[in-house]
């Protein structure tokens, strides 16, 4: 797989369709004309990892209202799946 250019702050991601948690699709065409954050994490519940997520989801309202929605993305977070994405909106 060839690698892409790494992301600054504030570039346009590209898109993307991963599954989530319960094996519904993620796309991030779902979150057109909003703001994003996508975080990426490389093991799902490790403590490092899980401290990033519970960073996100206690300052969920916060962002929420700030008009910006959540996205994690791990290579773990579903065994059955090369990748996957968790979302906060």
């Amino acid at each position: 797989m060839p690698q892409t250019p790494r992301l600054e702050v504030g570039d346009k991601a590209p898109a993307f369709s991963l599954p989530d948690a319960d094996g519904n699709t993620v796309k991030l065409s779902d979150y057109k004309g909003r703001r994003v954050i996508v975080y990426f994490y490389p093991a799902a519940s490790t403590p490092g990892c899980t401290k990033q997520a519970c960073d996100f989801r206690d300052s969920h309202s916060e962002l929420n209202g700030a008009g910006l929605d959540v996205i994690g993305i791990s290579p773990t977070s579903r065994p059955s799946s090369p990748s996957s994405a968790t979302s906060r909106s």
